[in-house]
Order: C-alpha cells, then sequence, then structure tokens
C-alpha cells in the first residue's frame, strides 16, 4: 500500500496550490504535476514547465462525483453509471464543459487553457489517498497531467519526477511508487458512441460492459491531430519515451550493434552478452512495473533499449498503446 503523507506536508502543499504554485503528487496511476484548475495563470506554469504544447489539454482531478458534475454542462446517465463503477480509478471522462453566462460568472468553471480551447473537459477521480486527501485539503479541482518534461517516461516514483523537472516544481508529496503504473483510461461521452481515446488501467472490456460497444480513437480523429487541439492527451505518435533509443523487437531478436538492455517478456535474447531484465507475465503487473524498468534501463548509458513485444491481445492494449509511442522504429 502507499505510505501516506504526513497532514502538515498536505497542508503545505495545498496552501502552495491555492497560491498558484506547482505541487507533485501521487496517483495510482502516475505522479501528477498539479496546480489550481480553475486558476489559468497558474494552469500556463505547467505548459511552461513540462514544455507541453498548448494543443495538448490537461486532464482534471476531482475528489467526488459531486464536484465533477459541477464543472460540466451536463452529466450524461452514462457518466454515472462509469464514475459509480470505476471512481475512484483510473478513467479520465471527457464531458462537455460548463460554459457560464454572464449572471453567473462568480460561479468556479474550467479556463480555456486547461482545455486546449476544446469545448470539453476531461475528469477524473484519483484512487490514491494523498491525491484524494490533497484535493480536499485545497478545496479545488487540480488540472495534473504527469509530472514530468513533455513526451519523455511518465514518472512513477518521487525520484522520478526530481529528475526529470527538478527545482520547476514548488513541493513533491512522495507516496511511494505507482500501483497500476500507466496513464488512466481516457473515454469520451460527448459523442452517440462512446469514444476510447487512449487505453489505461481500466480495459475496453471492461467498459463496453458498462456502456456497450467502443470506438477507438483512430475512428474519429479525422486529422486533428495535425491541425488542432488534440481531444485528448496522449494522442501523440511519440510519446512516453527514455532518452535511449528503444526498440520493439520479436523473438529476441536484438541489435547487432552496440550494448543494449534487453526487457524480456517471453523470447529469451538472441545475443548471451546483453543485460536482461525479466518482466511480469500478467499483464496489470507489466504495466505496474513498465515505466520504472525503463527509468532503470535508461540511466544505464547503454546504447539502446530492446522490448520484447508482449502478445497483441485485448488484455494489453494499454501496455501495447505505450510502446509504440515509446519506441524508435515506429
Amino acid at each position: 500500500m502507499p505510505q501516506i503523507a504526513d497532514r502538515a506536508e498536505i497542508e503545505h502543499a495545498s496552501e502552495l496550490l491555492r497560491a498558484g504554485c506547482l505541487v507533485a503528487f501521487p496517483t495510482e496511476t502516475v505522479y501528477g504535476l498539479g496546480v489550481n484548475a480553475l486558476d489559468g495563470e497558474a494552469v500556463a506554469r505547467i505548459y511552461a514547465a513540462k514544455g507541453r504544447p498548448a494543443t495538448s489539454p490537461l486532464i482534471v482531478h476531482v475528489a467526488s462525483i459531486e464536484m465533477a458534475q459541477s464543472l460540466v454542462a451536463n452529466w450524461p446517465e452514462n457518466a454515472n453509471r462509469l464514475a459509480r463503477q470505476f471512481w475512484p480509478g483510473p478513467l479520465t471522462l471527457v464531458l462537455e464543459k460548463l460554459v457560464l453566462e454572464k449572471q453567473l460568472e462568480k460561479q468556479p468553471a474550467i479556463p480555456a487553457i486547461v482545455t486546449a480551447g476544446l469545448p470539453t473537459v476531461g475528469l477524473r477521480m484519483p484512487a490514491h489517498p494523498i491525491a484524494l486527501a490533497l484535493i480536499r485539503a485545497a478545496g479545488v479541482p487540480l488540472a495534473a497531467p504527469s509530472a514530468n518534461r513533455f513526451g519523455q517516461l511518465s514518472p512513477t516514483t518521487a525520484d522520478h519526477v526530481r529528475r526529470s523537472l527538478g527545482s520547476a516544481v514548488a513541493f513533491i508529496l512522495d507516496g511511494g511508487p505507482c500501483q497500476v503504473g500507466i496513464e488512466s483510461t481516457v473515454l469520451s461521452l460527448t459523442e452517440p458512441k462512446p469514444i476510447l481515446f487512449r487505453p489505461g488501467g481500466i480495459s475496453r472490456t471492461e467498459l463496453e460492459a458498462i456502456v456497450g460497444p467502443v470506438a477507438s480513437a483512430q475512428e474519429v480523429q479525422a486529422g486533428a491531430l495535425q491541425t488542432g487541439a488534440h481531444p485528448s492527451p496522449g494522442l501523440h505518435p511519440r510519446h512516453y519515451s527514455p532518452r535511449t533509443v528503444l526498440y520493439l523487437v520479436t523473438n529476441g531478436k536484438l541489435p547487432a550493434q552496440g550494448q543494449g538492455i534487453y526487457l524480456q517478456h517471453a523470447s529469451p535474447p538472441n545475443r548471451p552478452d546483453i543485460k536482461t531484465i525479466q518482466m511480469p507475465a500478467a499483464a496489470p503487473d507489466y504495466a505496474a512495473a513498465l515505466y520504472e524498468k525503463l527509468h532503470e534501463a535508461d540511466t544505464a548509458n547503454a546504447d539502446w533499449i530492446a522490448v520484447d513485444l508482449p502478445p497483441n491481445a485485448p488484455e494489453w492494449e494499454a501496455v501495447q498503446d505505450r510502446l509504440r509511442r515509446a519506441a524508435s522504429n515506429e
């Protein structure tokens, strides 16, 4: 179980958030880089610290279904069913955001910078006691992408955050290693048929058991990634990448040149001189270990990292997505 940060640390972090500062905090997926989601100037600091393009919207983290409902124009029945089944947990719901009329200007609303100017917003209730305590102590929803430089490996420990962002973060709440280990599933409910923009800790099978057939992002993007704001985080072709060149391989066939590190799942390497990291056999365990092992390999001064591709099966969809985006030969 994740360790619980001291109440004084959480209170200090909440004060920093209310002052517009950047605070890194643990979730069950990866560490988030949080600010007050209602403060556009603070949100701009996230984009600057990460080097994140303005076309990539942020996920807003809430501490209750009621907080989520207060930020959207409508809360469809599918949102209710999914939130009651999977929240708190690794599921982000994309919904139509609340746009205030003039007479309601004092009511909290998500500024355009959070959503990359889109009329939708991604909402999630994290399943980590520190994250939930922090949101409640701050008293505001938190805009929070992963706490790393844009496009690089996501952080699953506080040390990963320190190595990636350093002094750009005012405070880091240490909750130990993340339990899920990869980013949340992102599901849009703004169209008649739900759209799976990013596979993650909640599988397509689990979603379809609640809402019926789900479309894939590729079916609906229609050039949006080249021409405008992305409808969801995690849609860049290259993302979640180590600094070291990463190759996806099958049957243990490694590059002939250089010395590298091999993340083995099933196939042994075809070169006996290569350092091997054995990866877990089951998909959830593999996902939980993936970024930690890639961080380990990335700090080893190797010429390359090679990853033995796991099965192309439904339960591996999220892992396959992260590996394809991280790879140098895709």
